[in-house]
């Protein structure tokens, strides 16, 4: 039996999983995991693996089950029943325009930080998404998917640049400097908030279905199981191990120097910069904005395209007689707008409060993610799922494992942090 690896059909089906690592890496990333480590140094490091690990089945599910049914994990949310369907959108509705807003807002801080405009960050954001509909319009998914394999490129080659250079520089902590306590209202929110978000909130793993089924649709070709999840492995462990350098150069620079993240999106974009090269020195400026935005950058691109794609598909599959067999590009135009009109709303009433937003969005992400596990659980072990597709018993024990985890821990923080404090 030949067992060699066809790795000209692997790299050919490389595309999706990198999508969804650049729609993973922002505000987790930079934001969330940079300020665990400014704030609590590398006590979180834990929580970090912790969340990759335990989340790694609820997305590959995304992959396997588009890859083996050639459609949606939407359609398998259809199959499982209505209220599978339903249980995916209230969070998706709850978290879209905070999301996009988050990300684009930091992106655009990061862009007057670097460009040195005056443009107030509402213009810069609106600039920036109409950045990402015109690459969108233009060339659709092959441009986005040619677009986010340079970046993260660059991404990966600038964060550990960033991050040797921290290791080589040591701790900037004062001397007289006391730690904080993790294990309070503050330290146990936060840690949630990481999670939600950490390497991404699991809905994303529709995200990641929705684009396996749209390359297949524009290079005619449909990869295998194995070339799928080889894809999805490669974004999902790079993601898993860039926050960890975030954290450190977090962790290293910032932690006990009595310096603090401003709640502001705009402002927490340029003392990202400036903490940094005004310890690392003047010549790191380049590595660390271009890291900086070519990370929000992608996660912005990426974020624009998907709530329509989702929406759009959402919207077929609620409304079956209307849309039946049709592809209405009409529908993804239209979410479209919605969704970044939304956006800007949120971004011109809560700029000077966005972490708070971020930090609402990411909890609720939390608690919604043992559910959307199991519905990811029911999607690729149901009767409708060919058996050379379905987990292995090793892989089924450990989504177990996993979604104990994660609905334990979100019922030891709703009890914790609503009855007991």
């Amino acid at each position: 039996m030949n067992t060699s690896i066809d790795w000209q059909s692997r790299l050919k089906a490389l595309g999706p999983g990198l999508l969804w690592a650049g729609a993973a890496v922002g505000v987790s990333h930079l934001v969330q995991s940079t300020r665990a480590g400014a704030n609590y140094g590398f006590a979180l490091l834990w929580v970090v693996v912790v969340a990759n690990l335990f989340k790694y089945t609820a997305f590959e599910f995304g992959p396997r089950y588009a890859a083996v049914m050639g459609e949606s994990l939407l359609d398998g949310y259809q199959r499982v029943g209505k209220w599978a369907l339903v249980a995916f959108l209230i969070p998706t509705f709850g978290t879209m325009f905070v999301l996009q807003a988050a990300v684009t807002i930091v992106t655009a801080g990061l862009a007057s930080k670097i460009f040195g405009t005056s443009m107030s960050p509402l213009v810069w954001s609106a600039v920036i998404l109409a950045i990402c509909a015109g690459v969108l319009t233009i060339g659709k998914y092959r441009v986005l998917d040619k677009l986010i394999k340079i970046i993260i490129v660059i991404l990966s080659i600038s964060t550990i640049v960033a991050v040797l250079t921290a290791f080589g520089h040591g701790s900037s902590a004062k001397v007289d400097f006391v730690p904080p306590h993790l294990w309070n209202v503050a330290g146990v929110s936060f840690m949630v908030a990481l999670i939600g978000w950490m390497p991404s909130a699991i809905d994303i793993s529709v995200w990641h279905s929705l684009w396996t089924i749209e390359r297949r649709k524009e290079t005619g070709s449909a990869p295998s199981l194995a070339d799928s999840l080889f894809d999805f492995r490669l974004g999902y462990f790079g993601t898993g191990i860039l926050p960890l350098g975030f954290l450190s150069v977090g962790g290293l620079i910032m932690y006990g120097t009595g310096e603090s993240f401003s709640p502001s999106g705009s402002k927490f974009a340029g003392q990202f910069i400036t903490l940094y090269t005004s310890t690392l020195g003047s010549w790191s400026y380049p590595v660390v904005a271009i890291a900086a935005l070519t990370t929000m950058f992608s996660t912005t691109l990426t974020v624009t395209d998907a709530f329509p794609r989702v929406l759009k598909r959402s919207t077929e599959l609620v409304f079956p007689n209307r849309y039946d067999g049709k592809d209405d590009r009409s529908l993804y135009w239209i979410w479209m707008a919605i969704v970044l009109g939304g956006s800007l709303v949120i971004i011109g009433l809560f700029m000077s409060g966005m972490t708070l937003l971020v930090d609402l969005a990411t909890t609720l992400a939390f608690l919604t993610a043992p559910i959307l596990a199991y519905i990811n659980y029911r999607a690729v072990t149901g009767p409708w799922m060919p058996d050379e597709g379905r987990p292995g018993p090793k892989l089924l024990l450990f989504n177990w494992v996993s979604m104990i985890f994660l609905a334990g821990f979100a019922l030891f923080f709703l009890i914790w942090r609503f009855i007991l404090n």
